[in-house]
């Protein structure tokens, strides 16, 4: 039935897909770094040019949810993060590494220590940015008190203040007490007071790192744990950024708001624009920052971005040529540009789309491990991911059975899908693993139904659900008809066996917020590689990770993990740790298939498909470029009147 409904769909909805590391419009798949045009002599439909050049006008997403380095999580948020702040390195137009703030670096023998020396530069308001700034801004990300998502980012990887850590944790920590006992070679045991010095409490759970110094201003030193083989692309992740400490600390004088200080328009900053206008829902104008310490390779003066999540006013700006640069494409248009367009342009990316499920949700209640988990295979053999391609993507995407994506190396030398003597990858015999061609439909159906009744539920000779046993869920997604499409393409597989699910649609930051909080049975999820390196497809699962959406190894409102939840996840959190100190990277190969192999076991993550990032950028604009995880660079863009 649902093949009949096809065109039907395809011209009701438009393409909005991105995610969790991905924005709210964007669509993102695999591949390299170079984003090409297929292009016939003549387009088929053609739009009106901006003349403004100095100028360009931009949709990314909609309102963005934050724009403080540290407390970023999305694409769209680290484009406007990419493009107004600069780490120590940066990206080029090929996806290289090249210096940012650091003209240069040392790496030891041991691949232990990293040096990095600084140019000489400053912050948008004119004062030095120095290596303290980076002292700083690591240890603000890494502390507890600040929130930041990626906190994890800096676990096992950099040399950690073990006394600050406690003390953040536990307010009633004596540090004197401990130092003492130490010193005497003694445990410390469970304090009998208040820390009574507040400022030096302070003082130390803002020092969480002591493997990153500033040996003097322009001179940063790094000591890691381990050595880590993808440590030089945290240096250009927004994570790792330098943030104004001065603003940061004005605006956050109580400690609450960790992110006060980049809410509204005038935040200083050190890269390329500052933001200078922001009218909240509608628009946001970022000017050339005189202070970069690159000013003169800037040729755009302004970027005005609109902020919008409604794909058919995106594209009717602009053909009418109000916009140079669209991240998304109403799905109806697609077949109008795709292959015929020189302004239809389809980047590559390392990421998928999926489905998550909330591991905690009452939709699994009174089922044991075991059933919550066929409940969950089931749903993911039943959904048809060739019509959600075909029909709403039309970009080229590649069906998924893994989480970790195509395309993504292993850091060894080698595609982390690539099947090797030791290891056959996916491993059809595998649990976590099957086959979802279109081929496999009809089996994976009736695959499904079997799993379901060792769930507990009954089906009825045509294959239907029974009244006796009903199942209905909400899938949560967020605004964006593309998004909206596969939400009612997932609600029709599901009626195919009588499954009931209705589709509630969110905006943007709500949808984020919700999804974090673990308010939701099943949702729209997405993820964009921060570096490439499976590990940042993995890490994120552990139970203290603030990306872990689907609540693994956490508790419910009753203070403990739910019997029907996965038990003992601490097996993976001690993998990922064990991940993290490996230096055989050989051996650190293997420890990440087995990751991922625990993590697809669970059927919590359901990967549809690995992105592609579909954009229009007008033929008077050169210079703009985009990386395999989704950042666009705007510094260098040019613009001619014609």
């Amino acid at each position: 039935m649902k093949k009949l409904m096809a065109s039907a769909l395809a011209a009701a909805m438009v393409v909005s897909l991105a995610g969790c590391g991905a924005s709210s419009t964007a669509t993102s798949g695999s591949g390299s770094a170079a984003a090409t045009s297929e292009n016939a002599a003549t387009a088929s439909t053609e739009s009106v040019l901006n003349t403004d050049t100095s100028t360009l006008y931009i949709n990314l997403a909609s309102e963005p949810d934050r724009l403080d380095p540290a407390l970023n999580s999305t694409v769209d948020g680290a484009v406007l993060a990419v493009n107004s702040f600069v780490g120590l390195l940066t990206y080029d137009e090929n996806g290289q590494l090249i210096p940012g703030v650091a003209e240069s670096y040392d790496v030891s023998e041991d691949g232990m220590t990293y040096t990095f020396h600084l140019r000489e530069s400053k912050w948008s308001d004119g004062t030095e940015l120095t290596a303290k700034d980076f002292v700083y801004s690591w240890n603000r990300a890494a502390n507890p008190m600040t929130a930041s998502d990626y906190s994890y980012l800096f676990d096992g990887l950099i040399a950690k203040n073990e006394i600050a850590e406690e003390m953040v944790a536990n307010p009633e920590y004596d540090a004197a007490a401990a130092e003492a006992a130490a010193a005497a070679g003694e445990e410390y045991s469970t304090p009998a007071e208040v820390y009574s010095d507040a400022a030096l409490a302070e003082q130390e759970a803002n020092n969480i790192l002591v493997g990153v110094e500033a040996t003097d201003d322009y001179t940063l030193t790094v000591t890691l744990v381990s050595p880590c083989p993808y440590f030089l692309s945290l240096c250009a992740f927004p994570t790792f950024f330098p943030v104004p400490q001065a603003s940061v600390e004005a605006a956050n004088t109580d400690g609450t708001n960790p992110g006060a200080w980049a809410l509204e328009a005038g935040f200083v900053s050190n890269g390329p624009y500052t933001c200078t206008a922001w009218n909240h829902d509608e628009s946001m104008t970022y000017t050339k920052n005189p202070n970069y310490y690159d000013a003169d390779s800037v040729s755009i003066e302004t970027l005005q971005f609109m902020l919008s999540a409604d794909d058919t006013a995106i594209y009717n700006a602009y053909m009418a040529g109000n916009l140079d640069f669209i991240d998304t494409i109403p799905n109806e248009e697609i077949p109008n540009h795709n292959g015929t367009d020189p302004e239809f342009y389809i980047a590559t990316n390392i990421g998928t789309y999926y489905v998550g499920f909330n591991v905690n949700s009452k939709l699994f209640e009174g089922k044991t491990p075991e059933q919550a988990s066929a409940m969950r295979e089931a749903i993911n053999l039943l959904i048809d991911r060739q019509y959600i391609v075909d029909t709403i993507g039309q970009t080229g995407q590649e069906l998924a059975n893994t989480f970790v994506p195509a395309g993504m190396s292993d850091s060894n030398g080698a595609e982390f899908r690539q099947n090797t003597d030791s290891y056959t990858y996916p491993d059809a015999e595998a649990v976590g693993y099957f086959d979802p061609s279109e081929d496999a439909y009809d089996e994976n159906l009736q695959t499904a139904i079997s799993l379901l009744e060792s769930a507990g539920y009954e089906f009825d000779d045509n294959g239907m659900l029974s009244s006796s046993t009903p199942l209905s869920f909400t899938y949560l997604t967020n605004e964006g008809a593309g998004n909206e499409a596969i939400g009612a393409a997932i609600q029709q597989d599901m009626a195919a066996v009588g499954i009931t699910v209705d589709v509630e649609t969110q905006s943007w930051n709500v949808f984020l917020n919700e999804r974090k909080a673990g308010n939701y049975d099943v949702c729209r999820q997405g993820w964009l590689a921060d570096f490439d390196d499976p590990i940042n497809m993995l890490e994120m699962w552990t139970t203290e990770s603030g990306n872990n959406d689907a609540q693994f190894g956490r508790p419910d409102e009753t203070g403990s993990v739910p019997s029907y939840a996965p038990q003992n996840w601490d097996t993976y959190n001690d993998l990922i740790a064990s991940i993290k100190a490996e230096t055989d990277l050989t051996k650190r190969v293997g420890l990440m298939h087995q990751a991922e192999d625990m993590l697809m076991e669970t059927w919590a993550v359901v990967p549809l498909y690995y992105y592609n990032d579909p954009y229009m950028q007008k033929s008077n604009v050169e210079g703009v470029y985009t990386n395999s995880f989704g950042y666009k660079y705007f510094h260098h863009a040019t613009k001619t009147a014609a």
